[in-house]
């Protein structure tokens, strides 16, 4: 671990800096908008666009680092999204508040390819895993982080949009001046959608429906929270609270996934994630039920992003792996972008509820979708399947096709130490 910090530590702490920008960024514009007075369905629309962006960015980010290289595209576009963090408050309207989250969307997926890209280069097969595991922790505790600041000043004022783009500004320095050499780029070319289907209908349906649930999560909470009366301090614990549950549980899971049948185990997190946002909506009222709630979500549902993506290298050879990740992320993408709309829709039919709402019926879906599956087809047995890797859904492309190669390696190196070949599944 202290050999990935000693050769990582200014990639990590730039990208902790843009994570905190991009937590206060997507937290603020939610309270912001109902200061402004804008709507809920105005608002989702806003939300929705930061995915429209990022999934764009995701497909046309690598075509463009390799054309004009790493270092520019990362200063150019992560110059862009300071001064689009800038504008925000000059420009208080729906319709500017949508371009600009498509554009920074857009420019956090591409600067997320490119620092993934370069921690890749920087680590080793013996410390890749390592490397993944400290920069998923450093993306949550960016936007921790960033619910604290939100306490800093008024959101009625310009302070704390000034406070993102410094620091998004600094964030350059430490990657731009310490992470050499420039590494080199390729992805692999998705599969088609046909196919992954074909391969794990699980999989696919599942990452659809979590791209629901994290676009509600990270897009429409502040929503949610103004829409039912809780103060600033309020919405930001109970946002905080979502990534920290995510954080604490994703390990215990991962733990579980390498132990049991995977599809157990996403049925198990996907019912219990669906349940607690029932609760959540039933007991709203209640803060401290409130938090408890935001705890369970989180931690189910940020792990079962990656739990969906270990699941589906189950029944792929280790050549398509990385093919079927673009897939996935695509899949991923277009429930993101459809999430937020769905869950502002929600909400103003039976009001601030609907947030949750939504949660529930995304996630008991997928608990009865996979129970469905469970009696098509049988588990692949425990000791053949892949290593669980931690990603988040910010992830972009490059991460989790690094993802995959560390549950690559971890099932090639069991698979000698038991003197058998890895097998992959059709």
């Amino acid at each position: 671990m202290f050999q990935v910090l000693a050769s990582s530590w200014a990639l990590l702490l730039g990208m902790l800096l843009l994570m905190v920008g991009n937590g206060i960024q997507g937290t603020l514009l939610g309270i912001r908008g109902g200061i402004e007075g804008f709507s809920t369905f105005e608002m989702s629309i806003v939300m929705s666009a930061y995915f429209v962006g990022f999934l764009g960015g995701s497909r046309l980010a690598p075509g463009l680092i390799r054309r004009v290289g790493h270092i520019r595209v990362f200063a150019a576009l992560a110059s862009l999204i300071s001064a689009i963090l800038i504008l925000y408050p000059a420009l208080a309207d729906p319709i500017a508040w949508t371009i600009g989250r498509v554009l920074i969307g857009f420019c956090f997926s591409a600067v997320y390819v490119t620092a993934e890209s370069w921690l890749n280069n920087a680590a080793t097969n013996e410390t890749r895993g390592k490397a993944l595991s400290l920069y998923m922790i450093t993306q949550m505790a960016g936007i921790v982080s960033a619910q604290g600041l939100i306490l800093t000043a008024d959101p009625a004022g310009f302070i704390l949009f000034i406070i993102p783009s410094v620091l998004v500004s600094i964030s350059f320095a430490p990657i731009l001046l310490s992470v050499s050499p420039t590494p080199a780029f390729e992805t692999a070319k998705p599969m088609s959608l046909r196919r992954l289907v074909q391969i794990s209908p699980t999989g696919a349906v599942g990452i659809f429906l979590m791209g629901g649930v994290y676009s509600a999560l990270f897009g429409m909470a502040s929503v949610y929270g103004t829409s039912a009366g809780l103060s600033v301090a309020e919405i930001s614990g109970f946002i905080a609270t979502i990534y920290i549950g995510g954080l604490l549980l994703q390990y215990p899971i991962g733990w579980l996934s390498d132990r049991m049948d995977r599809r157990t185990l996403i049925l198990g997190s996907a019912a219990i994630g669906g349940v607690a946002a029932g609760v959540a909506m039933a007991l709203g009222g209640s803060f401290t039920a409130l938090l408890v709630a935001a705890f369970v979500i989180g931690g189910m549902s940020n792990p079962l992003y990656a739990l969906l993506i270990a699941y589906t290298n189950d029944y792929l050879e280790r050549d398509d792996m990385a093919a079927a990740s673009g897939g996935l992320l695509f899949i991923n993408g277009v429930g993101a972008i459809i999430g937020p709309l769905l869950t502002g829709w929600m909400m103003g039919l039976i009001g601030p509820q609907g947030f949750f709402l939504f949660i529930t019926v995304l996630m008991l879906s997928l608990a009865v979708f996979t129970g469905f599956r469970m009696t098509q087809r049988a588990p692949v047995p425990v000791d053949e399947t892949g290593s669980y890797a931690p990603v988040l859904p910010t992830a972009s492309p490059v991460a989790v096709e690094v993802a995959g190669e560390v549950a690559m390696e971890a099932q090639q190196d069991e698979s000698q130490t038991r003197g058998d070949e890895p097998a992959g599944r059709s």
